[in-house]
């Protein structure tokens, strides 16, 4: 039942009983009850930039798998990107390619490069399977060794609930909400590289962050902000990073 791989690009084993192929079928299934409780924007342009955005960044994401054997991890993707109409400062990406931009996040993003960040972060803690990781960590706790199938069977919405907190699915406390530390690192580097690869400047991941930690006074932010790692911290880590994301980037 248990089982460790390896996180793409840091090479981190981790712990993993949760198949793709599941994780995937849920993914679609909560996918879909979320896109038809929320109102998709009427914002031409803004829905237009999203879409872009995603674009670019699956195709830099499809490339480096291609290049680094990685391209399994990507079996069974139905990649779309959609922006909700929703003040919150949020965003998330499902496994199988589902990504979800709020329209509250778009006023701190400002830009395509700024909205890169967030996207690239938010799929780069997707292609880690991160949230398998902690799904996988939470079923032990919660049904031991039972195998994933029969406690599907037999507390389905369990399982669902258990699925949705380890995605940070429909959470209302602001975009990019973390996992742990050492995960957050992980997104933060692979998200860099994913933007750099889709042509955006990685160096707007550090003016992205700055405008959170000066939006503090924004009610929309005070619950995220005081739940991630330090601003400080956070961009002084991403400017350590910054040679290896620029060596990708190419206007």
């Amino acid at each position: 039942m248990c089982s460790c791989t390896q996180v793409a690009i840091t090479g981190r084993k981790q712990l993993n009983i949760v198949p793709d192929s599941v994780v995937n079928q849920m993914s679609f299934q909560n996918y879909q009850e979320f896109i038809s409780r929320n109102k998709l924007s009427s914002n031409t342009a803004a829905t237009q930039m999203v879409k872009k955005v995603g674009g670019r960044i699956q195709a830099a994401v499809e490339k480096y798998c291609r290049e680094n054997n990685l391209s399994d991890r990507l079996q069974g993707y139905k990649w779309e990107f959609n922006l909700v109409e929703d003040p919150n400062v949020n965003a998330w990406a499902m496994p199988g390619g589902k990504v979800v931009v709020y329209t509250g996040l778009l006023d701190v993003a400002k830009n395509e490069d700024g909205l890169a960040t967030v996207v690239g972060h938010e799929i780069a803690h997707v292609i880690a399977r991160h949230g398998a990781e902690q799904m996988s960590q939470d079923l032990l706790l919660e049904f031991g060794g039972m195998a994933l199938s029969e406690a599907m069977a037999q507390q389905p919405d369990k399982v669902k609930s258990i699925f949705l907190d380890s995605y940070k699915i429909g959470s209302q406390v602001g975009v990019m909400l973390p996992y742990s530390r050492t995960m957050e690192l992980e997104a933060d580097r692979m998200g860099l590289i994913f933007m750099a690869m889709a042509g955006y400047n990685p160096q707007e991941a550090l003016n992205f962050w700055q405008r959170m930690s000066s939006g503090k006074q924004d009610s929309r932010l005070m619950e995220l902000l005081s739940t991630h790692p330090a601003d400080s911290r956070r961009i002084e880590n991403i400017k350590t990073l910054m040679p290896e994301a620029l060596s990708y980037y190419k206007k």
